[in-house]
C-alpha cells in the first residue's frame, strides 16, 4: 500500500481548506462588528467538519461512499446555493425592509455551511483508506488548516466588509453562489 507523507497530507490540507476561506470571507460581511466569540465558533465549526469528515469517509468505506458519491456534489452545491441566495438576497433588500438578517455564525445556518465545506473531506477520507496513514493525524492536520483558514477568512472579509458596506455583503453572497457554481459544475462534469 503506497503511503502518504506529511507533506502531502499540508498540500491536502490546504487545498480542502480553501472553501473554508472563502466561505468564511463571503460570510463575515454579514455580521457586521466582528467579535472573537463569532470568528471562534465559524473557525472551530469549520475546522471540527473539515476533520471529522475524512475520519468518517475513512470509516464509511468504499462501498457506502461510492452510492452517495453521487449525490454528494449536489447536495454541496444545493446548500451552498441557499446561503449565497439568502445572503445576496438580504443584502440587495437592505437594512430598513428586513432588520433581523440571519446570523451565519450560529445555529443552522453555521451547521448547514460547515457540512457544506467539508463534503470534499469526506471523499478525501476514503483516499486515506487506500493509503498508508494515520486517518486521525491526517484529520487534525486537517482540522487545523480549516480552523486557520477560517478565522483568516473572517477576519479579512469582516474588515473589507466595513470598508464596503452593503456592497461587501453582495459580493459575500456572490462568492457562496460562485463556489456553488463549481461544485455544480465539477459534479456534471
Amino acid at each position: 500500500m503506497p503511503e502518504l507523507n506529511l507533506d502531502s497530507i499540508l498540500l491536502i490540507a490546504l487545498g480542502l481548506s480553501a472553501d473554508c476561506f472563502a466561505v468564511s470571507l463571503g460570510i463575515s460581511p454579514s455580521c457586521g462588528r466582528l467579535s472573537l466569540p463569532a470568528v471562534a465558533r465559524v473557525a472551530v465549526s469549520f475546522g471540527l467538519f473539515q476533520g471529522m469528515m475524512p475520519v468518517a469517509g475513512w470509516l464509511i468505506g468504499r462501498s457506502v461512499l461510492e452510492l452517495l458519491a453521487p449525490v454528494t456534489g449536489w447536495v454541496a452545491f444545493g446548500l451552498l446555493a441557499f446561503i449565497g441566495a439568502r445572503m445576496l438576497w438580504q443584502a440587495i433588500r437592505g437594512k430598513d425592509e428586513h432588520p433581523a438578517k440571519t446570523d451565519y455564525t450560529r445555529g443552522w445556518p453555521l451547521v448547514v455551511l460547515a457540512v457544506a465545506t467539508s463534503i470534499d473531506a469526506l471523499a478525501a477520507g476514503l483516499g486515506f483508506a487506500l493509503l498508508e496513514t494515520s486517518v486521525l493525524q491526517a484529520g487534525l492536520i486537517i482540522a487545523l488548516t480549516a480552523l486557520l483558514a477560517s478565522a483568516t477568512g473572517m477576519i479579512i472579509g469582516n474588515h473589507t466588509g466595513r470598508l464596503l458596506g452593503r456592497g461587501a455583503e453582495i459580493a459575500g453572497g456572490l462568492i457562496l453562489l460562485t463556489i456553488s457554481v463549481r461544485i455544480l459544475i465539477d459534479t456534471i462534469a
